[in-house]
């Protein structure tokens, strides 16, 4: 079988390493399963992920000139993207818990009427995201001059 870019496979862990798993393919080929391609989350250890003789579902996501192959698991097990109902657009922030409790976030985001719309060309959304930048540099470069004033009195 001619493994090529973008298959889903089925492989054997074979060794665990601190930078990732290597994999056995069918014909007996080998690949790597890079830590940052294990899980969707940080991945601290790969022992808390896999295991040595675990069969894991792969996806190849590149094929060297060498012949190295590099695997990923989480993108051979993505979820497919929860449909939404007609009409309603995509949460633009979180208001949840794990905001609240964060200390550094300091400008929560507000929605804004006179903001880009779903249906504005690319050029109308850099535009748009270049003019709030701007903004909150000027803002920052402003509190930062404050700052420095009040030290030097």
């Amino acid at each position: 079988m001619q493994l090529q870019v973008g298959m889903v496979l089925e492989g054997k862990v074979t060794g665990i390493t601190k930078f990732g798993a290597f994999v056995a393919l069918p014909d007996g080929k080998s690949g790597l399963v890079h830590i940052s391609e294990i899980a969707n989350t940080f991945v601290n250890d790969v022992h808390d992920y896999v295991e040595d003789g675990q069969t894991v579902k792969v996806k190849i996501i590149g094929i060297a000139d060498d012949g190295k192959i590099n695997l990923s698991i989480k993108k051979a097990e993505a979820p497919e993207a929860p449909e939404r109902p007609a009409g309603r657009a995509p949460r633009a922030y979180s208001s949840g818990p794990q905001q609240r409790a964060s200390a550094h976030n300091y400008r929560q985001p507000v929605p804004r009427a006179n903001g880009p719309t779903n249906d504005a060309s690319f050029e109308d959304k850099l535009k748009h995201f270049m003019q709030e930048s701007d903004s909150r540099m000027a803002d920052n470069k402003m509190y930062a001059e404050h700052r420095t004033r009040r030290r030097s009195r």
